[in-house]
């Protein structure tokens, strides 16, 4: 009997009877039990200092480094591999990581010397932000920013004297330096 009735009919009575399946079980499976929670209760050595309630702490910032001069500058620390942009009351309103090229500056006090919106790194990476403040090894050194947020390591056996960061710190750099007699103070 069921060859003489058309497909669409088949179909619609296999998933009438599914659907008819389905709200069966949901109703089953709302009168059974349902499964609770134990009750534990912590030890006191295991809840000590902790409060649920209380949102961790954030992560300390990294002081701003004690040798580095006062007043409004752009300090950079080699070693840490970090930047802080320091207002005119000695108070770091941004610090960030970078990534060094393969040529870094010597620890002194520079300023930013030249400006370019744009253009294309040594290592033939779009950039943009770049802000140069020193030289060595007859290189330029700037920060900068990729075009596209990358940080690609330096080539192998190519010296590199751009320090890059991540997109939105080139952003806060760049208005930052920009501004007249813009301080660098690079420290170990």
């Amino acid at each position: 009997m069921a060859a003489l009735l058309p497909s669409w009919v088949t179909v619609t009575g296999l998933t009438a009877g599914a659907t008819v399946a389905v709200a069966f079980l949901a109703v089953q499976a709302d009168k059974g039990p349902h499964p609770t929670a134990a009750q534990v209760r912590p030890s006191a050595s295991a809840s000590a200092g902790v409060h649920p309630s209380a949102s961790p702490a954030p992560a300390k910032t990294p002081d701003v480094p004690a040798a580095s001069g006062t007043g409004r500058r752009v300090v950079y620390a080699l070693g840490d591999k970090r930047v802080w942009l320091v207002d005119a009351s000695d108070k770091a309103t941004r610090t960030f990581t970078v990534w060094p090229g393969t040529v870094s500056p010597d620890p002194g006090t520079y300023t930013i010397s030249k400006t370019l919106a744009s253009t294309t790194g040594s290592d033939g990476v779009q950039i943009e932000h770049i802000l140069y403040f020193a030289a060595k090894s007859g290189l330029s050194i700037a920060f900068s920013n990729a075009v596209d947020g990358a940080s690609p390591p330096p080539a192998a056996g190519k010296q590199t004297s751009g320090i890059r960061m991540r997109k939105a710190d080139g952003t806060a750099l760049w208005t930052f330096g920009t501004e007249p007699d813009t301080k660098v103070t690079v420290v170990k």
